[in-house]
């Protein structure tokens, strides 16, 4: 990578644990005089004399003032996480102690080190591709086992690799398209049109599949927007403290007892649900507070990524809920239909009259029936499996290039049904490049690093 930001040749400082109390903090320092300036504050040692990859125990000093017994972990570049000389101090967890020591390292000659600066220059010294250094960021944030999961495949480059392939074959076919703009006037093929075709095709189906994978990525990500939606008393606030497995919202037997949404998070199968309870549904009501929570309960039904219609099996005809179910069809809901409290009926009778209805029974009071609801929300969530690849696009910048590769694919092969020449073919494919480029960081700017590591913490 030979782009160059402003600041580059500085020696950079920043606290790499979470800032507060704790039993230890870590103090990262990058750069050329990462080395000299731990030196200065560390007369135990000389580190420069120092092997890599090693630990010394000692006091950091400033002047005649001992600031803390530290541990210092020397890594010199270039085996080190950013390429760089690169120290560790790891001191005890006083946020003034760390503030002490990072003053010190300030006053030496570093600076403090902007978001992301570490991963970043790991990304310029050739350490990272930059999906693999955006998704060091995903796995400091991730929460699910599935999150986690992802995040550690594309930092392994299993997201590259699957990218890598194809840029290869392509790069190979732009250069011999462009030689033969070089023999124009010898009416030569040094590209198999037919080679050319077969690897469009495989890529466009290789693209198509990740590009698939961004609606089960983003959920991984983000997770999921449950509302459960309902008329008033049928057990939606019930529902939600059997899901939590905890009294989180109140319940009453008491006809709209819920006024606004109560909004958890649960961690179901890997995968983050954001449980969203509502104020009951219904048409006619004077009370002007639960109007607007019955209009809100509409909004975040039609905001929802998922909606369990709850309806009391007791209470509800089938042809009730098939005009429910119709409604939300028509809104372009996804919704499951929940018929609750089977505890007071008898469970047969209430099969047999939603027979054919696709409904799921429970008793949100007794617990019967909660584990096959959310077994059957990760199925409805996981509904197109996981890509045979076991890579998932999580990232919508990834996401955006990957639809503009798609496009230039598209341009390619019909291009080469229509016969068009040589120089236009070449700059579809060289478009299809420029794309995969900016995923992984050929083509990039200082504009655009700069907002990417802008999001990461400091420290990393």
């Amino acid at each position: 990578m030979s782009l160059k930001l402003s600041g580059w040749g500085d020696t950079i400082v920043a606290l790499a644990t979470p800032p507060g109390i704790g039993a230890i903090g870590v103090i990262r320092l990058s750069g050329s005089r990462a080395i000299a300036i731990t030196n200065g504050l560390f007369p135990s040692k000389d580190l420069a004399a120092q092997p890599s990859h090693t630990l010394h125990v000692g006091y950091l000093r400033k002047g005649e003032e001992a600031l803390d017994e530290v541990v210092v972990s020397l890594y010199k570049g270039p085996r080190s996480y950013t390429g760089e000389d690169t120290i560790e101090i790891s001191c005890h967890g006083s946020p003034y102690v760390q503030q002490q020591i990072i003053d010190a390292c300030m006053e030496a000659g570093a600076r403090l080190a902007k978001p992301g600066e570490f991963t970043q220059r790991a990304f310029l010294n050739g350490k990272l591709d930059l999906a693999q250094a955006e998704a060091v960021a995903d796995l400091i944030a991730s929460n699910t086992a599935a999150s986690h999961r992802t995040a550690l495949t594309a930092i392994r480059g299993g997201f590259s690799a699957a990218l890598k392939d194809l840029r290869d074959q392509l790069l190979t076919f732009s250069a011999l398209i462009e030689l033969e703009l070089d023999f124009s006037g010898e009416d030569v093929e040094f590209a198999d049109r037919s080679r050319l075709r077969a690897l469009v095709k495989t890529a466009r189906e290789k693209v198509g599949r990740l590009l698939q994978s961004f609606r089960l990525g983003n959920v991984i990500r983000n997770g999921i927007n449950v509302a459960i939606i309902g008329k008033p008393n049928v057990g939606k606030s019930t529902l939600l403290n059997a899901l939590l497995n905890e009294e989180r919202a109140i319940v009453s037997e008491i006809a709209g007892t819920t006024r606004d949404t109560i909004e958890e998070v649960i961690n179901i199968g890997g995968i983050l649900f954001r449980l969203i309870d509502t104020a009951g549904i219904r048409n006619h009501t004077t009370d002007a507070i639960e109007s607007a929570g019955i209009l809100k309960s509409r909004q975040k039904m039609a905001e929802a990524d998922l909606v369990l219609y709850l309806f009391d099996a007791n209470e509800t005809t089938a042809a009730a809920l098939d005009a429910a179910a119709a409604e939300m069809d028509d809104a372009g809901i996804a919704f499951l239909k929940v018929a609750n409290k089977i505890d007071a009926l008898d469970e047969q009778r209430a099969r047999e009259t939603f027979a054919g209805q696709d409904v799921l029974f429970l008793s949100a009071k007794t617990g019967d029936g909660l584990e096959a609801l959310t077994e059957t929300m990760v199925a409805r969530v996981l509904r197109d499996g996981v890509p045979s690849e076991n890579v998932i696009v999580t990232n919508a910048r990834h996401y955006g290039a990957l639809q503009e590769v798609e496009r230039s694919l598209a341009d390619v092969a019909e291009g080469m049904e229509r016969q068009i020449p040589a120089d236009l073919l070449a700059l579809d494919i060289r478009r299809s490049l420029h794309y995969l480029g900016e995923i992984t960081g050929e083509i990039t700017n200082e504009d655009q690093l700069d907002y990417i590591f802008s999001k990461f913490c400091i420290g990393k």
